[in-house]
């Protein structure tokens, strides 16, 4: 589908067919991926949505996109995520369908300090983490911080990271897995090749582990992204559920794997579980990578609010591309 595009749009455009592929299969098996494959867009399924429908990753992405379009303001990053809960702002066909427990309540929470006018405390939110903000629900929204971070040092990416991430996901893996994919995906917007892109990103991670004194404890959870490269994981000894681990490194291996958009989030897609997200992530890389006119013009063109996405792509590019 010929579509005017920059690389901001690549990347929406990626995660929100990534996501819509999947939101019919969400919950699905492995097994019961393997018996009756994903091979396109299709309609209704788990969440019995209109076929080209995309989920919470999207409109997550979508409202930290629309944000970011204005200024960098994590007030206002806040302020988006409960229009999206209470008014449906920025979704598909106009109600929120499949939230997670986890960012519901931050999501909450984030009301809670707004209305108390303690504002100071969207900082401060990581000084709250528990191992159950490890889901994948800050890295499922990330993409778009990658235009405001980029080329700024390591130490500074991290931190609006942690802070952006933490809006709803607050543990530093989280954190640090979003740093990971964003790391990546600066190398590729700087026009790296696929196995370059990954062996600088890594090369990146271990110089701020270093710098942060990141914890041995933690690093253990990265082993096979950062000690093994993905490549060597088999694909049967991948994870795709809900941890943000495992969504990380199926995403990452799907993309690495794989030599062009449909087969990067076909792929993903058919591991199962937490189909729409780890569709949104791989997605957006994917997207990224092969541009959005790589991806199948039959797929795109079924896409809800396609032409409000490229707008807000087109906002945001002419914003923070230079």
């Amino acid at each position: 589908m010929n579509i005017s595009s920059n690389k901001v749009i690549d990347c929406l455009l990626g995660v929100a067919v990534g996501d819509a592929l999947g939101v019919p299969y969400e919950f699905k098996s492995t097994s019961e991926m393997l018996a009756h494959r994903a091979t396109g867009m299709t309609e209704y399924g788990t969440h019995y949505q209109p076929i080209g429908t995309w989920s919470d990753d999207s409109s997550l992405t979508f409202c930290l996109a629309a944000s970011l379009a204005k200024e960098y303001d994590l007030l206002d990053i806040a302020r988006h995520f409960i229009r999206w809960k209470n008014e449906s702002y920025w979704t598909a066909t106009g109600y929120v369908f499949d939230i997670g427990i986890t960012t519901q309540h931050a999501i909450q929470q984030l009301e809670e300090i707004i209305s108390c006018n303690d504002l100071e405390s969207l900082k401060n939110l990581k000084n709250y983490a528990s191992e159950y903000d490890n889901g994948n629900g800050s890295l499922m929204r990330i993409l778009p911080l990658l235009f405001y971070i980029k080329d700024k040092s390591l130490e500074e990416q991290f931190g609006f990271i942690w802070d952006v991430s933490s809006l709803t996901h607050k543990h530093i893996r989280a954190a640090m897995s979003c740093f990971i994919y964003l790391k990546l995906a600066e190398h590729v917007l700087n026009g790296a090749a696929k196995e370059a892109a990954y062996e600088h990103m890594r090369a990146d991670v271990i110089e701020l582990w270093e710098k942060i004194n990141f914890e041995q404890s933690e690093r253990h959870h990265f082993r096979r992204i950062i000690s093994n490269p993905i490549l060597e994981t088999k694909r049967e000894d991948l994870k795709s559920g809900g941890y943000v681990i495992e969504a990380l490194e199926a995403s990452l291996w799907c993309f690495m794997h794989e030599s062009d958009y449909a087969s990067v989030v076909l792929s993903v897609v058919n591991l199962g579980h937490d189909t729409d997200t780890t569709g949104a992530i791989a997605g957006g890389l994917a997207g990224l990578y092969y541009g959005a006119n790589s991806i199948p013009e039959d797929w795109v063109k079924v896409i809800k609010r396609l032409d409000a996405i490229v707008a807000l792509g087109t906002q945001l590019g002419d914003k923070l591309i230079s």
